[in-house]
């Protein structure tokens, strides 16, 4: 399957056998939890260590009283946004794994029924729209961390790429649990010298609805519950 070079599919056995049980209709509520936190951290360590470099920080001391040169991360100026709603169950993973506390921002967005092209209803980025369209909003992160467990048609996440490029992101990183094949090259294209994807599986098929094929299922839907609503 040929995939554009901003488009990183893992190939970690733990978390192959992690999607292998996430698709399964028998996995519960809770477990899904579990495994889509599960391969959150193991994406997000894959991709974290290609985004981010360490640097010496100021001196500090032990317990028992020898000093020693901290580490600190680069960029500094990170943040977190997950796609409303599936994709808060992705952000305590990349929480846990960052060194230090950074914002979370949230997008929401769905997709419209006939057409399956996105619709933004949220958008809680600070001072997100800039006062002109050549000025981008100056609280913008220089790197963005997209979380989405699926990327299906691609709309959503392509939006959610454009909508951040415009408030001024540098970099974006979008970890996803699966993707369409089709989905994660438009995504991919939007905005190819920034961003990179990085996904647990891909999916050659979308059913006429949209899902993908075999896929996942609705993960909101199954992290929340909601399943036949």
């Amino acid at each position: 399957m040929s995939l554009p070079s901003n488009v990183h599919v893992s190939n970690h056995p733990c978390l192959k056998g992690k999607l292998s049980r996430l698709r399964s209709k028998g996995t519960q509520s809770r477990e899904v939890k579990y495994l889509i936190n599960d391969i959150a951290t193991i994406l997000g360590c894959e991709a974290l260590a290609t985004a981010l470099t360490a640097h010496d920080g100021p001196k500090d001391e032990t317990p028992i009283g020898y000093e020693y040169t901290t580490t600190t991360v680069r960029p500094e100026a990170l943040s977190i946004v997950p796609i409303l709603r599936s994709g808060l169950g992705m952000v305590e993973a990349i929480q846990t794994l960052l060194p230090e506390p950074v914002p979370v921002h949230h997008l929401g967005l769905y997709r419209e029924p006939s057409t399956l092209e996105p619709v933004e209803y949220y958008n809680n980025l600070p001072h997100h729209i800039p006062s002109s369209s050549s000025e981008p909003g100056s609280n913008a992160s220089s790197l963005a961390i997209v979380v989405d467990p699926v990327i299906a048609t691609g709309g959503t996440c392509a939006a959610a790429i454009q909508t951040l490029k415009e408030w001024g992101v540098k970099r974006i990183i979008v970890l996803s649990v699966i993707a369409a094949a089709d989905g994660v090259r438009r995504a991919a294209e939007e905005w190819p010298e920034a961003v990179e994807i990085w996904v647990a599986g891909v999916d050659a098929e979308l059913t006429p609805n949209g899902m993908l094929k075999p896929g996942v299922g609705d993960v909101g839907d199954r992290l929340f519950l909601t399943i036949g609503k």
